[in-house]
């Protein structure tokens, strides 16, 4: 067997010194790559639309109803809907996109194009709390309104206001004809999902439709928190 000579102890330190220096050219150059194509991933993203933005700034609780009283199991389902459709600090208020309107007196009506999704391209007038467009809260004012509209109510102009539009999404959500489905009844045999499939064909976002968004797959969750305060709540303003 042939003895390799022994390498000199300042050969050995001199080689190690030679690798961490090839290791830490290589690991700088990777870096700046990587550096070179996330600044250049960032620079080919879009611009942020209202609506992303919008699903950015959530609030952690949505806020409680304009409207007092009535079925805490249809209050809570109200809540979980404005969840997904209209989650700011001002939902009442807030256009399609996440702009503001500060006069309620009537239905916004501004129409607003639609920036992703299936629709992309065409416009929308959805507004307030539930995301009415405005035919269909022309529509539903007419049934479930709880004022009569203004002199000039011919061309449909009920308030918009926040207890109205709670309580025209209220009476309209406890109309058994209108969905063809007991829903009070649904949610109190726990078929939480059976109504958000149902309801789903009119708020996309609650799931099953074409526009989910990120508060989606979180709604059962949502829903079984808002029905606890709820119905503490109901129990509270007993006699």
């Amino acid at each position: 067997m042939t003895t390799l000579p022994s390498v000199p102890a300042h050969t050995r330190a001199r080689r190690r010194q030679i690798q961490r220096a090839k290791r830490r050219r290589a690991l700088t150059i990777a870096l700046l790559l990587l550096l070179g194509v996330g600044v250049m991933g960032v620079r080919s993203l879009p611009s942020p639309t209202l609506r992303q933005i919008q699903e950015t700034v959530w609030v952690n609780h949505p806020e409680p109803l304009a409207m007092a009283g009535g079925d805490p199991y249809i209050r809570a389902l109200m809540r979980t809907i404005s969840a997904a459709e209209s989650n700011t600090d001002q939902p009442y208020n807030v256009l399609y996109g996440g702009d503001m309107v500060q006069k309620l007196n009537r239905h916004p009506d501004i129409c607003i194009e639609i920036v992703a999704g299936p629709n992309q391209g065409n416009c929308t007038t959805a507004a307030g709390r539930y995301q009415f467009l405005t035919s269909t809260w022309q529509e539903k004012a007419r049934h479930y309104h709880p004022k009569s509209p203004s002199w000039f109510g011919v061309w449909g102009d009920y308030s918009f206001d926040p207890e109205s539009q709670d309580l025209v999404v209220y009476h309209w959500l406890k109309d058994d004809a209108a969905w063809n489905l007991d829903i009070p009844a649904a949610l109190r045999e726990g078929r939480l999902e059976e109504v958000l499939q149902r309801l789903s064909g009119t708020w996309t976002s609650l799931g099953y439709g074409i526009e989910s968004n990120s508060m989606t797959a979180r709604l059962p969750r949502i829903y079984e928190g808002l029905l606890k305060e709820e119905l503490e709540l109901s129990a509270s303003e007993r006699p």
